[in-house]
């Protein structure tokens, strides 16, 4: 009677632990069901706001390449208390190969991925320069399938979809920079300055091209990306090490600069000192809230709901962005730009469409390879 009593009691502690660990999961759910859409609207939010400001301290003088130091500066100060608290003894790991993968890393990713951006952005416009960024994972697709990274197949739905998105997204950039088409939305002049109507085709080109290597820059950047996660599996001390070897590299482009051109470039000592002003305002946003804030809110997205749910969201930063541009810096809105930019949107998601059900039929089909596994193992 005692060991069928303690038995009773034993199983009715099990069942307790097993009800709180339930309601515990549907409570963590519930929150994950509004926190994470609402982080992934935050994360646009960040990306609108840098882009503007970016745009003002390009405009008011502020150097690409000096910008770039300051604000990667800044995230990996911003960054780095996380690496000592969650990833301490991860440092213990790193060694000269992961080393030169994080540099190569930084090269892409922080010297020609945000330096193009922002020459591409201080050429042209913000809500134009916001395109390319929903055109980096059509990139990344693109430059996947050339390595053979990426499989493709015209035998299914999904793929047809991706490569149906990917030539969206390359017409409507195309649409954005040949056709204006009649202006839709004429700013007031009292604005800051640097319009659309301040660029003339020369810039538009250059700028088309600065941008179109950004977009391939981070393309590339996601692809070694992959191998730095396989050699050091850290996304803190990663982040940290990148954004800081960035910053070296980009002050060591400045010097390139100033000794093949001379400091009229913008590059005097002068351009160096941070004042407390827009230039300052700009490299501590970009690099606390942009980098380091975003960083932290992706991670935890991907890890819940995977790579596709985040680039879902990027079509609200791409309105937004054409929106602020146009109230607060003045650029005129052309029927070319809008039916450009709904281009890219349509392509992203026919892109996103078709790499979320490949995802889905990949998980399913190792789902059953597990079930299949543990039949054998069971017979």
């Amino acid at each position: 009677m005692a060991e069928g009593g303690n038995m009773e009691a034993v199983a009715a502690v099990t069942a307790a632990e097993e009800t709180k660990q339930k309601e515990a999961e549907d409570r963590r759910r519930k929150v994950e069901r509004v926190a994470l859409p609402a982080g992934m609207v935050l994360v646009q939010a960040f990306t609108v706001v840098t882009m503007v400001l970016s745009k003002v301290a390009l405009n008011a003088g502020m150097h690409p390449l000096v910008l770039l130091v300051y604000r990667n500066l800044f995230a990996a100060v911003a960054v780095l208390p996380l690496a000592v608290a969650f990833e301490r003894d991860l440092w213990k790991k790193l060694n000269l190969a992961a080393l030169g993968w994080i540099t190569i890393n930084a090269t892409l990713g922080v010297l020609l991925a945000m330096g193009l951006y922002y020459c591409g952005l201080r050429a042209t416009s913000a809500a134009y320069a916001v395109d390319f960024l929903n055109l980096i994972p059509v990139a990344t697709f693109l430059i996947a399938a050339v390595l053979r990274v990426e499989r493709l197949s015209l035998a299914s739905w999904p793929s047809r979809a991706k490569l149906l998105g990917a030539a969206a997204g390359v017409a409507g950039i195309m649409v954005v920079s040949l056709c204006k088409g009649p202006r839709l939305l004429r700013p007031s002049s009292h604005s800051h300055g640097a319009g659309s109507a301040a660029l003339v085709h020369g810039d538009m080109v250059l700028g088309t091209l600065f941008l179109a290597g950004s977009c391939v820059s981070y393309a590339l950047w996601f692809v070694v990306q992959a191998r730095v996660a396989v050699v050091f599996p850290s996304r803190y001390w990663s982040t940290t090490l990148t954004c800081l070897i960035g910053s070296v590299q980009s002050a060591i482009a400045a010097a390139v600069v100033v000794a093949l051109t001379g400091p009229g470039q913008g590059l005097a000592l002068a351009a160096w000192r941070l004042r407390w002003d827009m230039q300052l305002a700009t490299v501590i946003y970009s690099g606390v809230f942009n980098t380091g804030a975003t960083f932290v809110l992706v991670s935890w997205t991907v890890a819940r709901r995977g790579p596709v749910y985040p680039s879902m969201f990027n079509s609200l930063s791409l309105v937004a962005t054409t929106v602020v541009d146009a109230v607060v810096l003045g650029t005129d809105v052309y029927l070319g730009g809008v039916l450009g930019a709904a281009l890219v949107v349509a392509g992203l998601y026919a892109f996103l469409w078709g790499k979320g059900k490949e995802l889905a039929a990949a998980k399913e089909m190792e789902r059953r390879r597990g079930d299949v596994v543990d039949g054998c193992n069971i017979a």
